[in-house]
């Protein structure tokens, strides 16, 4: 294969990576705290729009756990939240009550 060949395949190796990247693009929404599970680590929030959307808390974000646990954030807190979509599940990747946490 000659350098160009491989140039090209290496362009294209590096444009799946960058392409597989956009599929686990951030998500923002706000909302009110619907319920809380700790045990599931999962999170409703009713958003302004209306629609309810589950978030996963992961184990390694001790930080949002925390503010669960300490009940920084309760039922019924406005919040903006960021997450991914991993595996089927919304994670959260920002968790923060409008007013401030």
């Amino acid at each position: 294969m000659n350098i160009i060949g491989k140039m090209a395949l290496v362009l294209a190796a590096l444009s799946l990576l960058v392409l597989s990247g956009a599929a686990a693009a951030e998500e923002k929404i706000s909302g009110t705290v619907k319920s809380i599970d700790l045990e599931t680590r999962t999170i409703v929030i009713t958003t302004v729009n209306g629609p309810e959307v589950v978030i996963t808390i992961s184990d390694e974000d001790t930080g949002t756990l925390n503010k669960f646990k300490e009940k920084r954030i309760i039922v019924d807190d406005a919040v903006r939240v960021k997450y991914v979509v991993k595996d089927g599940k919304n994670v959260a990747t920002s968790f923060r009550k409008t007013a401030g946490c």
